[in-house]
């Protein structure tokens, strides 16, 4: 499965850096996915460039989550040609909060030396 995962997120990491136009969909990383062990569904975790937290970004992940969503039949199309699979996973789209995750650990180290 690990296998799999890797080349799903290769061939959308390619296909989201690369071949969407979509404006709401700007500089967006492929972080992970995670198929179901029946290859009907895959959960693919992204991240967009420059969040920091805060309500613009927010606001630009939401409309990064909008966008991929839109885009869901091209890219499921481009699983389907790219990966000779017995079934092409339905994909579903979530934000990766490791990097405010860290950030906010961050934060906290730095208080707590400054304290």
């Amino acid at each position: 499965m690990r296998r799999v995962d890797e080349a799903i997120r290769q061939v959308l990491g390619d296909a989201v850096t690369g071949e969407l136009k979509d404006p709401r969909v700007g500089f967006v990383t492929v972080t992970d996915v995670r198929t179901s062990a029946d290859l009907r569904h895959a959960r693919v975790y992204f991240s967009v460039l420059g969040d920091q937290g805060g309500a613009s970004n927010a606001l630009q992940r939401e409309n990064t989550l909008e966008g991929l969503r839109h885009a869901h039949g091209y890219l499921q199309g481009r699983l389907a040609s790219e990966l000779r699979l017995k079934r092409t996973p339905t994909l579903e789209f979530s934000y990766d909060d490791t990097t405010d995750r860290a950030l906010r650990v961050e934060e906290l180290l730095e208080e707590v030396e400054g304290a």
